[in-house]
């Protein structure tokens, strides 16, 4: 049986630091809606702080790979939206506790204006290829 997911390199493609060039999977696919800095109650999570809301992002993200029966091992892509590029090592550090630096997905960054309110710093999207033999959790998928 071959791996759920490749990293292969490109040929010809300068090597990525902070991501990968191209990810590729065997399973089913979860596709995870960009995750904001609110916790369970639906508070803002560190107002002012890019470092306290990516924690909380990346809270998020987990929870809702779990409810779908994935976990960071399984995610093949990242898309970053923030309101300012300088947020990127915050964002990198969270990250980092979720997701050891030798297996990163691919990954997209993107500054924007804003986000849908004006305290969120940042906002995260996560796309999984989960193994066929990882069923979802009872409570997480209708």
């Amino acid at each position: 049986m071959s791996e759920p997911i490749r990293i292969p390199a490109p040929d010809g493609v300068f090597p990525a630091s902070q991501y990968t060039h191209v990810v590729t999977g065997t399973g089913r696919v979860v596709a995870v809606s960009g995750q904001l800095a609110l916790d369970e109650h639906g508070e803002l999570v560190g107002e002012g702080d890019a470092g306290t809301q990516a924690r909380q992002v990346f809270e998020n993200l987990r929870r809702c790979l779990a409810a779908a029966g994935a976990t960071f091992d399984d995610v093949v892509k990242l898309t970053y939206f923030v309101t300012d590029m300088a947020h990127m090592p915050a964002i990198r550090k969270a990250r980092a506790e979720h997701m050891p630096d030798d297996r990163l997905p691919a990954a997209s960054a993107v500054q924007v204006a804003a986000l849908v309110r004006p305290e969120f710093l940042v906002e995260v999207e996560a796309l999984a290829v989960v193994p066929d033999n990882h069923a979802p959790s009872a409570s997480g998928v209708a």
